[in-house]
């Protein structure tokens, strides 16, 4: 058995991973198991634990992390396969694999391929009541909604989230989301945008200072800030097209497409280039004069 685990989605990947190791485990032992990390071992001594036979046990099982940093050849990857012995598993495990590369398309068709990519908001929030219920909990789909829009789409900071509530109180409420858990950087952004664009600039400001109050720099909400618009971009000029199909034109995960949807109502595609073009300025000027950051961003976000 050859199994080659990639995919940007570490959370699940590393799931299946464990699922797999474990399993061989209970079955043949701790020592039938042997892992091996890219970064750290030559191709030499990955070959030779690839390889080796078993000992005191049937069969053996080599968990290959990041092979791909030893830079193999065609040949040496051919190499590896070839001396693998009917009683030895291997598992590749690349969390991050360029699907251009001679690498990847050569373990494709040698092995069992198995990719874990991230998955949407929407797929987000029902696995996360499922999730719940699951370790003994509850939490509601809209609540759901709202953790995901807190803090992001990384499956693997929600999973470790949830276990945090979960272990405050098995019923998951609002509250207790607010109260344990911090909106990630990106999320405020796009809540600093929202309360600019609906007038309330007093709260757009104090969003603002409470990054910066959390050592954001200046010039990473500024680039936050240009992502928004990015996406924002393509939202008003979505040309009758669904959240849902600019999200997959564009490569996007869906969860910041659909809230850019909904800021796209408050704004014309005139202001969106004003906004663009005074966003790009500020960052010129950041890095050819003396510009006091704060005080440009202030002024820009009290203008929107």
């Amino acid at each position: 058995m050859i199994i080659f685990i990639t995919g940007n989605n570490s959370y699940l990947a590393k799931r299946r991973l464990d699922e797999l190791v474990d399993e061989f485990v209970k079955k043949h032992g701790d020592l039938a198991l042997e892992r091996i990390d890219g970064e750290e071992a030559d191709f030499s001594a990955i070959l030779d634990a690839i390889s080796g036979l078993p000992f005191l046990s049937k069969r053996k099982m080599v968990v290959a992390r990041k092979l791909s940093a030893t830079k193999p050849s065609d040949d040496q990857l051919e190499q590896i396969i070839s001396s693998i012995p009917e009683s030895n598993d291997l598992i590749i495990y690349e969390p991050v694999t360029d699907k251009r590369t001679s690498y990847y398309k050569f373990l494709k068709t040698k092995t069992n391929l198995e990719t874990y990519d991230q998955i949407d908001s929407r797929d987000l929030s029902k696995w996360l009541v499922s999730e719940a219920k699951t370790k003994g909990g509850s939490l509601q789909l809209g609540d759901a909604n709202y953790l995901v829009e807190r803090i992001g789409p990384n499956q693997a900071m929600l999973a470790s989230e949830l276990v945090k509530l979960l272990l405050y109180n098995p019923i998951i409420s609002r509250g207790s989301i607010d109260l344990l858990t911090e909106p990630n950087p990106q999320s405020k952004i796009f809540d600093l945008l929202d309360a600019a664009f609906s007038g309330n600039r007093q709260k757009a400001l104090k969003i603002y200072q409470e990054q910066r109050v959390q050592k954001v720099e200046s010039q990473a909400i500024l680039a936050m800030i240009a992502w928004q618009l990015r996406v924002l971009a393509l939202a008003v000029h979505a040309e009758g097209k669904s959240a849902t199909e600019v999200a997959k034109d564009s490569g996007m995960n869906i969860y910041p497409v659909t809230k850019a949807f909904a800021l796209a109502g408050k704004i014309d595609k005139e202001k969106l280039n004003e906004l663009v073009t005074e966003a790009l300025d500020i960052d010129y000027r950041s890095k050819t004069t003396a510009l006091d950051m704060d005080e440009a961003l202030k002024t820009y976000i009290t203008t929107i």
